[in-house]
């Protein structure tokens, strides 16, 4: 075991776990933050997007000893009471069914949005690549982020 300090949404955050422990891990059993979820385990799904410096990563396959002093975002630290524009406009497009990938649809989403304010299509599907919703809402995320952008820009 060793002890890490993790900037966790702007707290820092001591934890005793092993070097190997993934940051999903880290998150949900150490911290008690759970609405990042676990999916596939081996970053193919996207369920465990968080951002690690503002970029969108698989919480699932990094190891807690590569995060050093990078700043970690979970959806519990996009936005203090679930109004961020990307979430606004996720209510708006009604786009959650079962809801169980949305934390990472919504983490994947707000990254690219800080990186591009006016994504076209083709720029949305390639940022949401290998974010997988098992319902099939995809038309909904993709007009949703459209309207975040919007809003975002106006």
């Amino acid at each position: 075991m060793a002890q890490f300090t993790l900037n966790i949404n702007g707290k820092q955050q001591q934890v005793d776990v092993a070097e190997d422990t993934p940051l999903l891990w880290v998150l949900r059993d150490h911290i008690k933050l759970v609405g990042t979820k676990y999916g596939c385990g081996i970053s193919q799904c996207g369920a465990c997007t968080v951002h690690l410096d503002g970029t969108a990563t698989r919480s699932c396959s990094i190891p807690v000893s590569a995060i050093g002093n990078k700043k970690v975002v979970t959806i519990e630290g996009l936005s203090k009471n679930g109004d961020h524009p990307v979430q606004k406009a996720w209510i708006e497009h009604d786009v959650a069914q079962c809801g169980y990938c949305q934390a990472g649809q919504i983490m994947s989403a707000s990254a690219l949005l800080d990186k591009n304010s006016n994504p076209s299509d083709e720029e949305i599907y390639s940022a949401m690549n290998g974010n997988i919703c098992r319902c099939g809402t995809y038309l909904r995320i993709r007009s949703a982020i459209h309207s975040a952008a919007s809003n975002m820009n106006a």
